[in-house]
């Protein structure tokens, strides 16, 4: 092979990296069955507080699945050329990805259209519109889109790859995104944070190239520094969330804040030194985790208010905090358990297929 990559081992044992992918996928589905709503709360009290806690302890999901993914893409890269790769990424990513977002968006029309159909001026055409606009665009079916454009950048400068230069090109994206969520340069959704993702993609691969080193220095750093970084990250994290919460911005919970990219960063190094959670082979984390990205959303939007809907439960703002945390806890306990016993289901049929890999 000609290009500038350094090969990998012929056969590492990475089966570490499947469970702490099993973890964050456990914190991207707690993230969205605890979050209901952005501002909910009258003013920042102790109870807004506690529910930014519960929302910032899962935020490290998304910016952690980048970052593992891309230590996989490392070894990956040089096993296939840059066509068979993505085609391979296509056939086990996109076409499930297609599948179960066009199942989204034909619940969300059927829930809206049960709610709305006789309400004056209601109009089929455009909640069919509204539907797909909110799947595509502002659900975690976005980030699929994005996580191909991430590695169809890797892949395009695939021959630098492990440099250095193009690891500060891509943070420096990523940090434009951290900024404009003040300035509001461009809209600070995450459905424009398009090349903000990149970044940690290559980090990643950076990790795999390097693993025996960073294994080293992970180890030498004592456990109660790794615990003084996580608090403080996270309480960085929950303040600036507060910040921009008291700015009235348009979404304090980014996943591209500059604390909240900290955190996460402590976060992933501090699973890669534990490494070992026996408990995730329970939950045969290659086989699902996909699977349960696919449609634990679909679970949280269509079914969960259902399940709920006869118990009555009051707003967050008028709970005590005991009950918003074991509301939290029990939502999240309900809508991973629905959704690993179908991506389950589904795995022993001949549609496994339709949750890729």
């Amino acid at each position: 092979m000609s290009d500038n990559l350094i090969s990998q081992p012929a056969k590492k044992n990475f089966d570490f990296i499947d469970s702490i992918r099993c973890l964050s996928m456990m914190c991207i589905v707690f993230e969205h069955a605890t979050h209901v709503g952005i501002y909910i709360f009258p003013s920042v009290d102790t109870q807004n507080i506690v529910y930014m806690c519960l929302v910032q302890l899962a935020k490290l999901g998304t910016i952690s699945f980048f970052i593992l993914a891309g230590f996989l893409i490392g070894s990956n890269f040089t096993k296939y050329t840059p066509l068979e790769y993505f085609k391979r990424r296509l056939s086990n990513t996109f076409i499930p990805w297609i599948i179960w977002s066009l199942v989204f968006v034909f619940a969300m029309t059927y829930k809206f259209y049960f709610i709305r159909h006789n309400d004056p001026g209601f109009d089929l055409g455009q909640t069919i519109s509204e539907s797909f606009i909110t799947v595509y665009f502002y659900s975690n079916y976005w980030f699929i889109i994005n996580f191909l454009i991430c590695i169809g950048v890797l892949l395009l400068f695939r021959k630098h790859l492990y440099s250095l230069w193009l690891g500060a090109i891509l943070l420096l994206f990523t940090l434009i995104y951290s900024v404009n969520i003040y300035f509001s340069w461009f809209p600070p959704m995450h459905t424009m944070a398009i090349f903000g993702f990149v970044f940690f993609l290559w980090l990643g691969a950076q990790l795999n190239q390097h693993w025996t080193a960073v294994a080293n220095w992970i180890n030498s750093i004592p456990n109660w520094i790794w615990a003084i970084l996580f608090v403080l990250t996270f309480a960085l994290s929950v303040y600036e969330t507060i910040n921009l919460y008291q700015q009235h911005n348009i979404d304090p919970y980014n996943t591209l804040r500059f604390s909240n990219i900290l955190y996460s960063l402590v976060c992933i190094l501090i699973l890669l030194k534990i490494r070992d959670f026996g408990f995730t082979k329970y939950f045969k984390p290659r086989e699902t985790t996909f699977g349960i990205y696919l449609i634990h959303y679909i679970i949280v939007f269509n079914v969960l208010p259902e399940i709920l809907r006869p118990f009555h439960f009051p707003e967050p703002k008028d709970m005590s905090i005991f009950l918003m945390v074991a509301l939290s806890l029990l939502r999240f306990i309900i809508v991973y358990s629905l959704t690993f016993g179908l991506v389950a289901l589904l795995n022993k049929t001949k549609l496994k297929w339709t949750i890729g890999r």
